[in-house]
């Protein structure tokens, strides 16, 4: 693993107006080296979502900067910043958001048809590889619905890996499953940010998919903390 940065939070600050001002981030940093796997932790509505939407580029800072390679994501425009994510960044949801009427194999292939990070090709090898990494290569084309909760969000994980993005995102990965489930999804995290070399930065309640992870980062009154 690289110690270089690859993501950064540089005195970042954010806020939602409404008829009570919710300040959620006050100058907050957060430096995440290349191929890291880190948990950000804190009680319901401490804006643990709100970060991730920050480091996934779904929301901007009101003030500070957002770096990813060295480069300030806030000066891009919004065309720049949909590609960026499209190739540089996979999601990983609470609920696994396949759509319902698409196979498998379908939904695994989505990304790819807004913009092609590989050919075909190797993204039909690519779709392949990792479906059989993770177990579904029976699965390939069942409907969501034919698949038990712990399928859905594994086909979901290889969706989220498909384009080869540097930065994996997970909101609650584990939060809807159940405790077989939960663990086998969060060992599947961990063994795929050591195999894939991406970097992992999840959001949890979960003290067991925390402890997974290289290192523990604690949202407490707008500032992340790291945890000892």
């Amino acid at each position: 693993m690289s110690f270089e940065p690859l993501i950064e939070l540089r005195g970042v600050s954010k806020s939602y107006p409404g008829v009570q001002h919710l300040s959620i981030l006050r100058e907050a940093n957060l430096s995440v080296a290349c191929g890291e796997s880190v948990a950000i932790v804190g009680p319901s509505g401490s804006g643990k979502t709100t970060i991730l939407n920050l480091l996934g580029t779904l929301d901007l800072p009101d003030s500070g900067q957002l770096t990813f390679n060295g480069q300030d994501l806030t000066k891009l425009s919004a065309r720049e910043l949909a590609k960026f994510r499209n190739s540089q960044i996979g999601f990983v949801f609470q609920q696994h958001h396949l759509l319902p009427q698409c196979s498998v194999w379908e939904n695994v292939l989505l990304p790819s048809l807004a913009y092609q990070a590989q050919s075909p090709s190797k993204t039909e090898e690519r779709a392949h590889q990792l479906l059989r990494r993770v177990g579904l290569s029976e699965r390939v084309d069942h409907l969501p619905s034919q698949l038990s909760g712990g399928e859905r969000q594994r086909a979901a994980l290889v969706r989220a890996l498909i384009q080869k993005p540097s930065l994996l995102l997970a909101d609650e990965p584990t939060g809807a499953l159940d405790r077989a489930s939960a663990s086998e999804v969060g060992r599947l995290l961990v063994e795929l940010n050591k195999e894939e070399g991406i970097t992992l930065i999840t959001v949890t309640h979960s003290n067991e998919l925390a402890a997974l992870m290289g290192r523990i980062v604690t949202l407490s009154d707008g500032k992340l903390i790291a945890t000892p």
